[in-house]
């Protein structure tokens, strides 16, 4: 397929899938609900760090880690006390349980007392990779299970850290198509990497946008470099467009 032919088919797949009934079943639809800066970004990276599996669950899950903060998320973080994560107990999302909840909600709760919040956690670095890393270093500077690590992705160690990159692209794109927020300006869209997934991964390689057989940090790279030769202030919009052709398996 010719560079013009493969644009166009990006271009019509983005307008087909970039709308808003997208929400309807993405877990993008978490944050949604909320209005404050501080609710959306808590109530998506915990929603966003939940993000594997049917997606059905995921959501359920989600709504289930809002309501236990009273659909009050920034509030709940910054002002709870030990004895009311208690109420996490039972909480479970496939490998994510209740102690690993446990300590996120602690965690964040530092992050908004003490370091000013989640954008400026996650705007330490000149890259993705520098960002992502660094602020898996600092989210866990603290004491906390082993096991719990896991949950974080660290590309240092080759991940495509997918969950992470779709939260970076709630938060950073900008909200034309009423999906993504824009909410954090310290860091442009023409920095965000592709969140790469079975669907993505896919349909990347089956246009040639992705020669690596792994999905993994490189492949990031790789795809993302391809899509920014279509749009280079904003590569990651296209997200929207291999996932809807991967999942509609229209191609």
């Amino acid at each position: 397929m010719r560079k013009q032919e493969l644009e166009i088919l990006l271009e019509n797949a983005y307008h087909t899938y970039a709308k808003e009934d997208f929400i309807e079943l993405d877990p993008i639809q978490i944050p949604r609900r909320f209005s404050k800066k501080e609710d959306i970004e808590i109530a998506g990276f915990l929603a966003a760090t939940i993000a594997w599996g049917q997606r059905p669950t995921i959501v359920k899950n989600a709504w289930r880690m809002m309501e236990l903060m009273d659909f009050e998320p920034h509030d709940f973080i910054t002002n709870h006390q030990a004895s009311d994560l208690k109420r996490f107990d039972g909480f479970v999302h496939r490998t994510f349980n209740a102690s690993d909840l446990q300590f996120f909600i602690h965690r964040l709760q530092s992050l908004y007392r003490k370091e000013r919040g989640l954008e400026v956690a996650f705007s330490q670095g000149e890259s993705a990779l520098e960002r992502i890393s660094s602020f898996h270093q600092l989210f866990f500077n603290q004491e906390h299970l082993p096991r719990t690590r896991k949950h974080v992705s660290n590309p240092l160690k080759g991940s495509s850290a997918k969950r992470i990159n779709m939260y970076l692209r709630w938060m950073v794109r900008p909200n034309k198509e009423g999906i993504d927020f824009g909410i954090w300006k310290s860091i442009s869209p023409a920095d965000l990497m592709m969140p790469l997934d079975v669907h993505t991964g896919n349909v990347g390689r089956h246009l040639r946008l992705l020669s690596r057989k792994q999905d993994d940090w490189k492949s990031v790279e790789e795809l993302t470099k391809s899509l920014r030769k279509f749009d280079p202030k904003d590569p990651v919009r296209f997200d929207l467009a291999l996932f809807g052709m991967g999942v509609n398996k229209t191609l």
